[in-house]
């Protein structure tokens, strides 16, 4: 087979290379991870002074996560730069899991902690025993993880679990839809080592596991697409499933019939262009129908290899050389945004929520009542426990900050300036890139210079603007002729447009050192040019 490029990296890849934003990322073992082009050209090199777990993920803006051997976990931008970094309190037990919003979903042996894309802890979940499998990004946009006890569980975007005890411990959680019922929460397959499986409907109470037909083989490896799953077998075979009773829709013949495959050598790929087996020898597609489109084998390789949209099959070898092969030519036609493919689903913050719970109460808008309010949810916020609260609380910093549309909005007094200043401060905090289009409508719409600004850094805080929705609105104001005296407002857009070009990288920085530049121009006030040409400067 002959390669695309291959390129010298100086060390062992641990753990598969991941591709994403126009760039694939490996892991070595000496503690390093290095980016290189989709064309082969070294991009960054970041050094994590310290030994380093072979779990690496890459959020949809480029930005790496990965995690010290010591519990240390860094958020990497897609420059290189560091963006943040905390202590999680352990090694990874298992990859890290991003949210339909960026949020990030870390399990350590006996923890799953969750915190947004910029680094605020949202909630913590102390588990009754060890991770011996997943997490997985469930199709409620939760995750699916199995314990040594034999429980598994699934935990909510906002840390509530529920919980089933199976006879053994599972090899592999897949979520799937029933199409016969859309609009009810994803089942549960559970697949075994010995070939079992099973199905849970976590929609009926104390509900007891459905036995389904038994897998040929042992399951190495399994992805999931909407009512399906696709299933790649100890005996080099793969398999298509249907979620609702488990039938076999197709069964074929993977590279890795020949040879045996370990239990943690294999990977799957399951979207909307086909089925991908990835194992370290090599790699076979599918179409949907089970049509064998092609397979190939890989040579000396250190680890599982990653597959791109675009068709790209990326392997780090033994002899220390990252190698590309082109291999296909079908582009996915999944819905994308300027940073990647869009998320699954949503969890609600992307429209205005609907009146917090205490919208209607008598004295709901008196100043004694929101400061008590504000409080509230600012100690929760500090202690990481946002968790349940987070929908409710985020209602309430909207409601208090800006112009609500509900039944009580046309009567209710509008909170003073530095109530609605704090909820701003409060609200990024917890944000996510799905309250960006109501931060970017306040901003449009704001009348009073001091909730505008609050309003642009909030939006700075939080880091990731994937439709580039706020640059826009920042653009605009910048280029009115009366804005050039709105000194706090211009200063506040500065800041905040450096962070999200910090965040996210080009193309959103492309537009963003544009604002910058205007702003840095002789026609703004001294104060504004500072803070404009002081991002800039970063930004180089």
């Amino acid at each position: 087979m002959e390669y695309l490029w291959r390129q010298a990296i100086g060390g062992a890849v641990m753990g598969r290379p991941t591709v994403q934003a126009q760039s694939v990322v490996v892991v070595q073992d000496g503690g390093s991870v290095k980016a290189y082009s989709v064309s082969g050209r070294p991009l960054w090199t970041f050094s994590a002074r310290g030994r380093l777990s072979p779990y690496v993920t890459r959020s949809r803006e480029g930005t790496v996560y990965i995690c010290r051997t010591n519990g240390v976990f860094i958020a990497v931008n897609r420059s290189g730069r560091e963006l943040w970094r905390t202590n999680v309190g352990g090694t990874l037990f298992g990859p890290t899991v991003l949210g339909w919003d960026g949020r990030v979903f870390i399990p350590t042996a006996t923890k799953m902690v969750c915190y947004t894309a910029s680094g605020n802890l949202l909630w913590t979940k102390e588990l009754e025993s060890v991770i011996s499998a997943g997490p997985w990004l469930d199709q409620a946009g939760g995750v699916l993880l199995a314990l040594e006890d034999g429980n598994i569980l699934r935990i909510d975007p906002f840390g509530r679990s529920t919980a089933w005890q199976l006879p053994s411990v599972p090899r592999y959680l897949l979520s799937v839809k029933r199409h016969a019922a859309p609009n009810t929460a994803p089942a549960i397959m559970v697949l075994y080592r010995n070939g079992d499986a099973q199905l849970i409907d976590p929609s009926v109470p104390n509900a007891v596991p459905v036995t389904l037909p038994s897998l040929p083989s042992s399951p190495l490896a399994a992805a999931s697409r909407e009512g399906y799953v696709a299933v790649a077998l100890a005996n080099g075979q793969a398999v298509l499933l249907s979620g609702i009773d488990g039938t076999l829709v197709w069964t074929a013949d993977t590279h890795a019939r020949l040879y045996a495959v370990s239990e943690n050598d294999a990977t799957v790929i399951y979207d909307d262009r086909g089925v991908y087996v990835l194992t370290a020898g090599g790699a076979t597609s599918f179409s949907e129908d089970g049509r064998r489109q092609w397979f190939t084998r890989i040579e000396n390789a250190s680890s599982i290899p990653a597959f791109s949209d675009d068709g790209v099959l990326y392997s780090g070898g033994k002899d220390w050389i990252l190698y590309a092969w082109k291999l296909e030519d079908v582009a996915s036609n999944q819905k994308r945004t300027l940073y990647g493919p869009a998320p699954e689903g949503s969890y609600g913050a992307s429209f205005l929520p609907p009146d917090s719970p205490f919208a209607g109460l008598p004295g709901r808008f008196d100043e004694t009542y929101m400061n008590n309010e504000l409080d509230t949810i600012r100690r929760g916020i500090q202690a990481g426990k946002v968790g349940a609260h987070e929908r409710e609380w985020l209602a309430s910093l909207m409601e208090i900050a800006g112009t609500r549309q509900g039944p009580f909005s046309y009567s209710r007094p509008r909170a003073a300036i530095n109530q609605r200043i704090h909820a701003l401060q409060l609200l990024a905090r917890i944000g996510s890139h799905e309250t960006i289009p109501w931060l970017a409508r306040l901003f449009r719409t704001e009348k009073e210079s001091l909730v505008k600004a609050a309003a642009a850094r909030a939006i700075g805080s939080i880091g990731v603007d994937p439709e580039g929705l706020a640059l826009r609105e920042f653009m605009a104001f910048a280029t009115l002729a009366h804005s050039a005296h709105d000194e706090q407002v211009l200063i506040a857009v500065a800041a905040a447009t450096g962070a999200l070009c910090r965040f996210s990288g080009p193309p959103l920085s492309d537009a963003g050192a544009r604002i910058l530049a205007l702003l840095g121009s002789t026609i703004h006030m001294p104060s504004v040019r500072q803070q404009a040409l002081r991002e800039l400067e970063v930004l180089r």
